[in-house]
């Protein structure tokens, strides 16, 4: 066969090199950046805690994306796919600045691979090594428990962007200056619906309780520092979470009250020997979830087109 008789032969164009197969974009996110660690800053912490936010992201975005076919309206489906999109967004560039800032944390492939670091670490690493909080990889549930679990998650995230601006770290900074104006509206959206789903009819109610039940257990998590949070908070690069809990107590009273709904009392999942999701400690929806997510890349984990 012929390049003419390919329908695919220009696709890659003159590049010799071919391209992964698997990625969002081919180009380095952060090309042209000054991705230069300041000396009084650990690196390996760093990388760790842009990790933490990066998976967060990245699984919510792949929570977010199984919705697809299956919202009630096309209006929401695409919603929550712009949702996705804007976290799949963030979590590229924070995976990508964990592997400026410490190379180790990107898993071997092989001396060839053209697999980008950040993609490398989406798609190679085990279950084990993810940070995510585990809210974010908890079932869909029905529409309810997912607009309240996006609820939580998003008035968390903003809160802790909010304060990340100002982060001596410039890509840091940068990724919370955009993410801000994003997550400002994932959470008015998500707030919009828990407010309608409360005051709706008594099964809409029932529904938003319920999903209200099932996530809060999964709150105390993300107000649970670790070691590298706190370090890197004392040098100015990151956000300590316990400093953003009394606003974000303050936005969920102020909607869960517009809902007609009460936050439940007493309920949390708490931990393995102190491990959750930022210590590889995952809930048994992870496995899955990951194996989803990977499963092309790892049939075919050099493919190029």
């Amino acid at each position: 066969m012929t390049d003419h008789d390919s329908a695919y032969a220009d696709l890659v164009g003159e590049d010799s090199h071919g391209q992964w197969a698997f990625g969002t974009s081919f180009d380095d996110p952060l090309a042209g950046v000054d991705t230069t660690v300041p000396d009084d800053v650990d690196p390996k912490a760093l990388a760790a805690y842009c990790l933490m936010l990066g998976d967060d992201a990245l699984i919510s975005s792949q929570r977010l994306a199984q919705w697809s076919t299956r919202a009630p309206e096309l209006e929401e489906e695409v919603a929550l796919a712009n949702v996705g999109l804007d976290l799949l967004g963030q979590a590229r560039l924070l995976l990508a600045r964990a592997a400026k800032a410490d190379p180790t944390v990107v898993p071997f492939i092989s001396e060839t691979s053209p697999v980008p670091a950040e993609d490398a670490l989406a798609f190679f690493r085990e279950d084990s090594a993810f940070r995510n909080v585990r809210l974010t990889e908890l079932d869909n549930g029905d529409f309810a428990k997912s607009q309240v679990r996006l609820l939580v998650f998003s008035t968390w995230r903003l809160a802790i962007f909010s304060r990340l601006k100002a982060s001596r770290d410039p890509v840091l900074a940068a990724v919370a200056d955009k993410g801000v104006k994003e997550m400002t509206y994932h959470r008015d959206y998500a707030a919009r619906w828990v407010v309608t789903l409360g005051c709706g009819t008594e099964e809409s109610q029932r529904r938003a309780r319920e999903g209200l039940d099932h996530i809060w257990p999964y709150v105390s998590e993300l107000f649970a520092p670790t070691d590298e949070e706190i370090g890197l908070a004392q040098v100015g690069v990151a956000v300590d979470p316990r400093d953003v809990r009394d606003e974000f107590d303050s936005v969920l009273a102020q909607v869960l009250h517009a809902a007609e709904l009460d936050a439940p009392e007493g309920k949390s999942v708490g931990t393995i020997g102190g491990r959750g999701g930022r210590r590889g400690i995952h809930t048994e929806a992870f496995g899955p979830l990951v194996a989803e997510m990977q499963v092309v890349a790892r049939a075919h984990p050099e493919g190029v087109w």
